[in-house]
């Protein structure tokens, strides 16, 4: 390494957008698509290299975090509806009778069926242990529904409506908030992340007795986040007949991380 080097620890990149150094391959990557091209018999089309982004120009590398929020307006919600009967035919079809009532209340609270899917169907056979011998007894019929609730205004009373209509046999397993589109929050968190960074490049540069060149390289080194849970794992009843669930979306936070790559230059 060039002694005129600065650099700081720098994490494996996700997506990048990289400008090359002289003789060194351009590359783009991104989600698992790259492209490529070579500086090796360069076509008249190709680019030179920012001035000092030579493979042995020193050059400083520093990274940013950025933070940006809003309010989350989509709701994602996971029922399930349980039945036993003596036998597994009368067991399912109490089962599809409360499905059925279930899905009604969600399309009269207009709910797409686009946005509801089956996630879960199962029939177990239910056993008693009289002296320690099992007998069986019955029949247990699970479906679960996954729909994503796109009005957050009338999202409690959505899932208030599917509780009322299938009675005890309805349970929530959980509850999932995200944004219908999170692009502005998540270019937001970008461009907070990328201000962070430059701010850190000057000041580091300046320390050292030396001035910011051409900018090399910018990574984003952000990880996918999962959407934010309102309920765990654990099934949750809610009593039917309740005026409108309560579903408060509160504010979900998009954090993003940079890695900047700088030439730098004496004064």
């Amino acid at each position: 390494m060039d002694e005129d080097d600065v650099v700081a620890p720098r994490p494996s990149s996700r997506t990048a957008w990289v400008v090359p150094a002289l003789g060194a391959a351009v590359a783009l990557a991104g989600a698992g698509l790259g492209v490529g091209l070579s500086n090796a018999g360069a076509s008249p089309e190709a680019a030179p290299a920012p001035p000092g982004c030579g493979s042995s120009a020193p050059r400083l590398t520093v990274q940013g975090s950025g933070q940006a929020s809003g309010t989350p307006d989509v709701l994602t919600s996971a029922f399930s509806f349980s039945t036993s009967a003596g036998s597994s035919a009368s067991a399912l079809s109490q089962n599809n009778a409360k499905v059925s009532q279930a899905l009604a209340a969600l399309e009269a609270n207009g709910v797409a069926a686009r946005d509801v899917q089956t996630t879960g169907l199962t029939l177990q056979p239910q056993y008693a242990f009289p002296h320690g011998v099992p007998t069986l007894t019955g029949y247990e019929v699970t479906n679960t529904v996954t729909a994503t609730l796109r009005r957050a205004a009338t999202a409690g009373m959505a899932i208030d409506a599917v509780v009322t209509a299938s009675g005890d046999a309805a349970q929530i397993d959980w509850l999932t908030f995200s944004f219908g589109d999170p692009t502005t929050v998540e270019d937001a968190a970008r461009a907070d992340a990328v201000r962070q960074a430059k701010s850190h490049a000057a000041a580091l540069a300046a320390a050292a007795g030396r001035s910011l060149g051409a900018l090399c390289s910018l990574t984003d080194d952000t990880e996918p986040v999962p959407p934010l849970s309102g309920f765990g794992a654990d099934r949750t009843a809610v009593p039917a007949g309740s005026a409108g669930v309560p579903v408060e979306p509160g504010t979900q936070t998009q954090t993003d991380q940079v890695t900047l790559v700088y030439a730098v230059t004496r004064h």
